[in-house]
């Protein structure tokens, strides 16, 4: 008996079915080369060959003169099948030990491992000896029930629905209550510009006079210390705090409990230090009958919210819409396969329907007319036409006659095909073409990792920013008060230096605190 290993190269710049036809038609006529199988997508060719007569250096070598880049692949192990089942019917340890030791002195099964616990088995085979329909009737025979873990085929993983739902609730909410809060806002600073125009010239026009009055509804106050505006400003920022930023406090709570920052523990911060300093200095005010109102920041939490809520909800519709994609594609799978069995002359003795995972290489499977092809494979029986239009785009079917490949997922029109199976479960090119979504959807762009390194500095480095600005400002005050009396206009007389510069050096931080929220970097 002539020894016979398997070698994997790794091939570039094949582009269509024909340059794998070449590639497979070409090998198999060198000494030495006992079969040879090529998948498009991985770009990966599995050679088994005659160690005595060629080497896996001199394989790589005939792709290139074909045109093709070759290069051998170290790591063999990838091509070993692993096998999930769910077993049932164990009661004790010498179960356990009896399936793992009659399935270690199987033949072509490499690792096998069974937790009673789980009631699973996690099992490795070789592909080209074995396969999971043996394996399970190994573990039937010895009196349990054995199936394969059902996967998940919905693909609910990918499914953005209830994120776009919950970020399009809070920025609605947020919006709501942001409308009036700016309103209000715009409307004051028009009024106090009118006023100081008014101040300036000395002489007040009807007109102005009635701006003065309306600007002092808004100023007149429920109770000393609180004005309309500013009762209306947290009347209307309360519900936002709750509501519009329930998920941002969610998330920052799970960020800070694994002791990182990231943009939502910044967003909290800011939204929760504004609207808690505010309310708190309203309180002093009241407890002080103050005369002058107080500056509030009560229309900094809605505004950030209704940012940056936006911006969360763009980013999963943008995230949903390509997982729509990847769902679609993971649909096309064929969930069942037909499997046959021929006796001579390609006579079918039987055939039983089984479960994709269930189809093992070399098997024989058919495929009625409006069926999908539930593995890449080989036509050996039949003629059709095959709608590939799925993988190659092509609106027209393609003929197939024995000796064809056909790739799983494709459409039989109208003749029945028996295919002998070539490649199956994750090594369909359908499959690869979904890991290749799918890993292009979870690898991020180099500058996107620069962005998420530097936020992780960023939320720490603003906090540490605007408690700087806090003390320095306490501490330039206490030294200089004439600074601040420049900067900090229209601040109450009646009311302690001390106070003042206080008061001042909390706006100027909180200043700082929410400014850094909205940026570029935090919403992209």
């Amino acid at each position: 008996t002539k020894t016979i290993s398997k070698c994997y190269v790794q091939v570039t710049g094949m582009t269509c079915a024909s340059c794998v036809a070449n590639i497979e038609r070409n090998l198999r006529r060198e000494d030495g080369i006992h079969s040879i199988l090529v998948a498009l997508m991985a770009g990966k060719a599995e050679v088994r060959y005659n160690p005595a007569v060629i080497h896996p250096s001199a394989i790589a070598e005939l792709i290139r003169e074909l045109g093709f880049g070759a290069t051998v692949m170290e790591n063999c192990g990838e091509g070993d099948g692993i096998l999930e089942l769910v077993v049932r019917g164990m009661t004790c340890a010498s179960c356990i030990h009896k399936i793992e030791s009659t399935l270690m002195k199987t033949n072509g099964v490499l690792y096998c491992s069974v937790a009673l616990a789980t009631n699973k088995a996690h099992i490795k085979y070789d592909p080209e000896i074995i396969g999971p329909r043996d394996v399970i009737q190994v573990i039937k025979d010895l009196g349990f029930t054995a199936s394969l873990v059902k996967k998940d085929r919905s693909a609910s993983h990918l499914d953005h629905k209830q994120e776009i739902r919950q970020w399009k609730r809070s920025f609605v909410v947020s919006l709501v209550f942001c409308i009036p809060v700016m309103g209000l806002m715009i409307y004051m600073m028009v009024m106090d510009s009118q006023l100081s125009d008014a101040h300036a010239h000395h002489n007040m026009s009807s007109e102005e006079m009635e701006a003065r009055h309306s600007s002092m509804v808004l100023e007149y106050q429920l109770l000393p210390g609180l004005s309309v505006m500013n009762f209306l400003s947290f009347l209307l920022c309360v519900p936002v705090q709750m509501f519009g930023g329930w998920y941002f406090y969610i998330q920052a709570y799970k960020a800070l409990k694994h002791k990182t920052a990231n943009m939502d523990v910044l967003i909290v911060l800011a939204t929760s230090i504004a609207f808690a300093y505010s309310f708190v200095i309203l309180l002093v005010a009241m407890a002080e009958k103050a005369k002058v109102n107080p500056v509030t920041f009560f229309d900094t939490p809605p505004m950030l919210f209704v940012f940056i809520s936006l911006g969360r909800w763009l980013e999963h519709v943008a995230k949903g819409k390509t997982s729509e994609a990847l769902a679609r594609l993971i649909s096309l799978q064929a969930t069942e396969a037909t499997i046959v069995t021929l006796g001579p002359d390609n006579v079918l003795l039987s055939e039983e329907q089984v479960d994709v995972e269930l189809v093992q290489r070399g098997d024989i499977v058919k495929v009625i007319p409006g069926g999908k092809f539930p593995v890449d494979g080989r036509v050996i029986e039949g003629h059709s036409m095959v709608d590939e239009s799925l993988i190659t785009g092509e609106a027209m079917p393609v003929t197939k006659k024995p000796g064809n490949t056909v790739i799983a997922g494709s459409i039989n029109q109208n003749g029945a095909l028996l295919i002998s199976a070539t490649h199956v479960g994750a090594d369909t090119t359908l499959s690869q073409i979904v890991k290749l979504v799918e890993e292009a959807q979870t690898s991020k762009a180099p500058i996107q990792q620069f962005a998420d390194k530097l936020s992780g500095y960023f939320v720490p480095s603003i906090v540490a920013v605007s408690v700087v600005t806090l003390f320095a400002w306490i501490i330039i005050g206490f030294v200089d008060f004439e600074i601040v009396e420049k900067y900090f206009l229209g601040y109450n007389k009646s009311i302690s230096a001390a106070e003042v510069i206080i008061r001042f050096a909390f706006q100027a931080s909180i200043t700082v605190l929410c400014i850094a929220c909205p940026c570029s970097l935090g919403l992209a």
